[in-house]
């Protein structure tokens, strides 16, 4: 989707550079572009630059694009309408995809505390449930505006009217039904007769069930198009886990989330003994859950961004940088430096870092190899004697070296580990580390498998913005592989002549 922004003055959805040129040529994207809503400004050049469809009307186009097609003086090629067309229309979303959406809701639980092996729950026989984000208060009939165009928001940014399941705004949909976190419990937990108490409308659960074997908090954390988030977290949310965790010896918070939701209020409570960052996994999602919490599945989740012990962590990150004026700009003055790359450049202990994520078993990594292919082309900048196609310059993805390393199984129960390599680039204005590639290795117990990572040109070069061009720097490259950005086991060099 290409946006209302302009970048370098010219509008996203009008933009040649960024549509044909990084998106569909070196990025190789064979999909289509569709405008934000009136996001096109233009009608032949929106065209021309590579967009495909505008929504939520003909826009520009309709009968003035027909014009533009029938007419010669016109650089608007009917090729270009083909190719438009053959890009929307074998789009299809229809198949049943609820295996699959089960699945990936499943892989993208992180696990992010697990004291006394709280989890997987061993046939629990009684289990409490708290917190609004566990059941569904209302159809998406009854509250279109629940899932279709964003969330009724209080008390901040999380969702009191049911467990999250999607972002807001054009990220949100309109599922088929929607399985719930106490939907599924309850399913699962009456195959053994078990009991099951709850409670989802209280702060501070009076009397909380002390006698459960277990009690599952349930909060999330609200995000949309639109608007920023005001906090990364929230007192509500906060008060409940406290206030349960200080009844309950054995509570398991579970957080649905559109982005980071800092846990520093109560994560070191004694009585918090398991924590979940369950992401938004769709209309599936206790069905998903379930199948971690009692160890149908693994955990092999990673989190995609850093959680900070506090808000200030993040430093000017928090805020826009544009101008608050009628044609704000915004510079990218971070340049690189976000999330983990921040975190790493200021030195700054996380409370999770990128990447981490636990298992219900142990992993080891061994015996790292690194090193260049024996016809690399080490050459400074690509071949310009070689035309860029589809994909971007044909020597930007051709491999030049190659890292492997050990993956073991030392626990007692199969598990997947995500092998994660970062590479240090040359030169005092790279960050201490970056992510390159990052390989998932099913393991049985006691099993050994070597997990291969092939780096490309592009993976090893730079942008040289006075040439233009992806540069590879002279110098040595480090290598680190691990299961995090903070957990790297094992470290070695490239050297680029």
């Amino acid at each position: 989707m290409c946006s209302y922004q302009r970048a370098n003055h010219s509008y996203g959805c009008q933009n040649s550079k960024l549509l044909n040129g990084i998106l569909k040529t070196e990025l190789g994207f064979e999909g289509f572009v569709v405008s934000d809503w009136q996001g096109q400004m233009s009608g032949v050049a929106s065209a021309n630059a590579g967009l495909d469809l505008v929504m939520p009307d003909a826009g520009f186009w309709g009968e003035k694009l027909i014009e533009a097609v029938n007419n010669g003086t016109h650089a608007f090629p009917e090729p270009t309408v083909h190719s438009n067309l053959q890009k929307v229309f074998p789009v299809d979303v229809q198949d049943d995809h609820a295996a699959l959406i089960r699945q990936i809701g499943a892989a993208g639980t992180v696990l992010v505390k697990n004291e006394n092996n709280t989890l997987p729950f061993k046939n629990p026989k009684f289990l409490s449930i708290y917190g609004y984000d566990a059941t569904v208060k209302a159809t998406p009939w009854q509250n279109p505006s629940r899932y279709g165009g964003g969330y009724e928001v209080n008390f901040g940014w999380e969702t009191f009217n049911g467990t999250l399941i999607t972002g807001g705004g054009s990220g949100g949909s309109t599922p088929p039904y929607v399985v719930s976190p106490f939907q599924a419990i309850q399913e699962r937990l009456s195959k053994n007769r078990g009991i099951l108490r709850w409670d989802f409308y209280s702060e501070n659960p009076s009397p909380p069930y002390v006698n459960s074997e277990a009690c599952l908090v349930f909060i999330n954390a609200y995000a949309s198009e639109s608007f920023d988030r005001l906090s990364l977290t929230d007192e509500f949310s906060d008060n409940l886990v406290q206030n349960v965790a200080a009844n309950c010896s054995n509570t398991v918070v579970v957080i649905h989330s559109t982005g980071i939701r800092t846990v520093d209020a109560w994560i070191e409570h004694p009585n918090v003994t398991a924590v979940l960052f369950a992401g938004l996994p769709g209309q599936e999602s206790g069905h998903s859950l379930v199948d971690i919490l009692w160890g149908d599945v693994n955990p092999s989740g990673k989190l995609p961004y850093t959680v900070a012990r506090q808000e200030s962590d993040y430093g000017s990150h928090l805020n826009s940088s544009a101008s608050d004026d009628f044609f704000p700009d915004s510079d990218f003055t971070e340049g690189l430096y976000i999330d983990y790359r921040y975190f790493d450049s200021q030195n700054i202990t996380p409370r999770y870092e990128f990447g981490f994520g636990l298992s219900y078993t142990t992993f080891s990594f061994a015996d790292l190899s690194v090193g260049l292919t024996s016809d690399a082309d080490t050459s400074e900048y690509p071949d310009p004697a070689i035309a860029v196609v589809q994909g971007g310059h044909p020597s930007l993805w051709e491999t030049i070296a190659v890292s492997k390393v050990s993956v073991s199984n030392t626990g007692g129960v199969g598990g997947t580990e995500v092998a994660q390599l970062y590479i240090g680039v040359p030169g005092d204005d790279s960050p201490v580390r970056q992510l390159r590639g990052f390989l998932p290795v099913y393991l049985s117990p006691g099993q050994t498998r070597t997990a291969a990572f092939e780096l490309t040109r592009r993976d090893l070069s730079v942008w040289d913005v006075e040439s233009q061009q992806w540069r590879l720097r002279r110098g040595t490259y480090t290598v680190w592989v691990g299961s995090s950005s903070r957990d790297l086991a094992l470290r070695g060099e490239i050297e680029i002549k």
